[in-house]
């Protein structure tokens, strides 16, 4: 079923559906050719009244531009035919009128029971669109209703949808009824505990497929007060969604900011100050719940419990950040949040060794790799068939951090002797050399990739941590046609949808026996989440787009509402503060400013990674790019 809720199909005096804000094209495309129109009245026993319904909705629907197999009006003269008529339908139109009236009508004839497994378009106009509620909210609108203490405001409704509405804004704003303000008197005060939303003719409300959205300017009623949600020829997407830590990576403000502009209610969860984040993220949350310890589940449960009290059911929880994935996914597992990973899944994608499982299911090449935690003798006994060097990681962790490189077997016996109370949770592995390579895309529900990306790491970020190197990679034009194959069949593997992802390869560079040929992929790790760091930015200048907004547009919408823009290679170039280096800051401004889209600090907290200060260009040739590293890196 398709539900549409708005206060009138048309504009005042016109009689055809209105163009604004998409309505008319929004109902045409879920309409078969010549439907056939079952309407409602709200004045079941008002026969002249009725009748005038009925022809001015059939004049309105063809001069619309719709051509009807028959319409039929529903009242009480063909009420015992209603299950007959509703079957035979395939658009339900539930008539404007009196609340209250029409409700219990449509308990008289069961119509709720009737609806439920209705394939077809169901569209409430007014009075139709509050009583498709589950609670319906029946504010006084006739004289005598306000003043009379047995007036019924809460009635059960046809349970379609859970939103409570007052349609046309325009003309009840400044209304009263006995005396009394219909907002501030009546709906402020009811609103404790309660949402209405409230928009002009010309704005209506879609439900479609599990998705809700609002078309149009509109107001949110709650707490007391009212606020604007939307404006005209935009849409606001009822969701509540939570990010946690929103304020680091600094940059991570822009996801919320484009959930924000796609109508979301942004939830933010951190150990800050409010007053700490960064305009840009004030903007964007609706509200912020500030905790002692991110680490603290039970603080973590109560924020997300009291925004779930406060702004009804939560649609998603995330923090696109590795640190937490194991926190979001018993978040989304305690609250029945389906949009996610939960806490049965998380193993397959935090823990190195599972993920070995999942590789070989979508027959993607990986090294070979033993857990430390069978002991010393068989961890030799592997490297007797690999040879040395061999990698020793934390088999659940991200980035380099605790990574090692040990390369006899006497640095092996040392290794075990360091980590005497802590091997057994690390893998030992292979070690493979090739360039290493990503593959980052987005994700929708479908497990269909709606953007996709390639980055190069020339050096290891391992080396460049244990070396105390310079940080420099670069972001591809495109992805080249062997890397995306291999990247989707992971994603598929790995049965992962709607999210980014930040998947790691290396391409061989040699023939290696079990593995593949020169320039073949071998799948290295999978990280659920974003690249670290200023990757994100750094696609946003490669392909002239903005993917905080593409995945913005897949939490909201489920699709790409983004385009991209030219092409270029964009690369990174990371300078320590420990180092010395030829070319001064106003130096290489002066060379490549024209092509630099950032220079700035890098945050203490990524230094390691990716140095202290970070200079990010764009270039049309991938032979510029080797030129702008040793021109910034070169040290003195």
């Amino acid at each position: 079923m398709t539900l549409i809720l708005t206060g009138s199909p048309t504009r005042y005096g016109e009689d055809r559906f209105t163009e604004d804000n998409g309505f008319l094209a929004t109902v045409k495309s879920e309409l078969q050719v010549a439907p056939r129109v079952l309407l409602v009245s709200a004045a079941p026993d008002d026969k002249a009244f009725t009748d005038s319904v009925l022809e001015g909705m059939t004049k309105c629907i063809v001069n619309s531009g719709i051509h009807p197999a028959r319409i039929t009006m529903l009242d009480r003269r063909n009420s015992d035919r209603t299950g007959e008529l509703v079957r035979e339908a395939d658009w339900i139109i539930l008539c404007g009128g009196h609340v209250p009236t029409q409700n219990a009508f449509i308990h008289q004839i069961g119509l709720g029971q009737l609806l439920k497994g209705f394939d077809g378009l169901v569209m409430g106009c007014s009075a139709g669109s509050m009583n498709c509620a589950e609670l319906v909210y029946s504010h006084p609108e006739l004289p005598g209703e306000a003043a009379d203490p047995q007036y019924r405001r809460w009635l059960p409704g046809l349970g379609l949808t859970q939103l409570q509405i007052i349609p046309h804004y325009d003309q009840v704003r400044d209304a009263t009824v006995d005396g009394r303000r219909l907002f501030e008197d009546i709906a402020f005060p009811d609103s404790w505990h309660h949402r209405f939303y409230t928009f002009p003719d010309g704005g209506y409300i879609v439900q479609k497929d599990g998705h809700c959205t609002l078309h149009g300017t509109a107001w949110e009623i709650s707490d007391g007060g009212m606020r604007q949600i939307c404006s005209e020829n935009q849409v606001f997407t009822f969701m509540n969604a939570v990010f946690v830590s929103p304020h680091f990576p600094q940059t991570y403000s822009h996801f919320c900011s484009g959930l924000k502009a796609n109508g979301v209610n942004v939830l933010g969860i951190a150990d800050a100050p409010y007053e700490s984040l960064s305009p840009e993220l004030r903007s964007a949350l609706t509200e912020y719940y500030q905790v002692r310890n991110l680490e603290d589940y039970d603080e973590m449960y109560r924020a997300v419990a009291w925004f779930a009290h406060k702004h009804g059911k939560i649609d998603w929880i995330e923090s696109n950040n590795e640190y937490w994935l194991e926190q979001d996914a018993r978040l989304r597992t305690d609250f029945n949040v389906s949009t996610g990973l939960h806490s049965d899944r998380i193993a397959s994608i935090r823990e190195k060794s599972e993920m070995k499982k999942y590789y070989a299911l979508g027959g993607i090449p990986t090294a070979r790799q033993i857990k430390a935690a069978e002991g010393q003798a068989k961890v030799k006994a592997f490297v007797r068939k690999t040879g040395f060097p061999i990698i020793a990681k934390p088999d659940s962790g991200m980035g380099a951090g605790g990574t090692s490189k040990i390369c006899s077997a006497s640095e092996l016996d040392t290794w075990f002797a360091e980590h005497s109370g802590d091997y057994a949770s690390y893998v030992i592995e292979e070690f493979i050399t090739g360039l290493l390579v990503s593959y980052d895309a987005i994700y929708n529900s479908k497990g269909e990739p709606i953007f996709e990306n390639n980055t190069v790491f020339p050096t290891p970020i391992m080396e460049i941590v244990h070396s105390n190197m310079d940080t420099c990679y670069w972001t591809n034009k495109t992805v080249p046609a062997r890397l995306a194959a291999i990247g989707r069949r992971t994603v598929k593997a790995f049965g992962i949808t709607s999210r980014f992802v930040h998947l790691e390869f290396f391409q061989l560079d040699r023939d290696r026996e079990g593995l593949g040929k020169k320039g073949d992929y071998v799948g290295l790790e999978v990280n659920m989440r974003p690249p670290g760091g200023y990757t994100p930015d750094m696609m946003n200048f490669a392909h002239s787009t903005d993917v905080y907004q593409i995945w913005a547009d897949m939490v909201a919408f489920d699709e790409r509402r983004k385009p991209e823009g030219e092409q270029y290679f964009c690369a990174y170039a990371g300078r320590r503060d420990s180092q010395r280096y030829v070319h001064s800051h106003e130096e290489i401004m002066g060379r490549y400013g024209a092509s630099v889209c950032m220079a700035e600090r890098v945050p203490a907290a990524l230094s390691d990674d990716l140095c202290d200060f970070a200079y990010i260009a764009r270039f049309k040739e991938r032979k510029d790019i080797e030129a702008f590293f040793n021109y910034v890196c070169k040290r003195a």
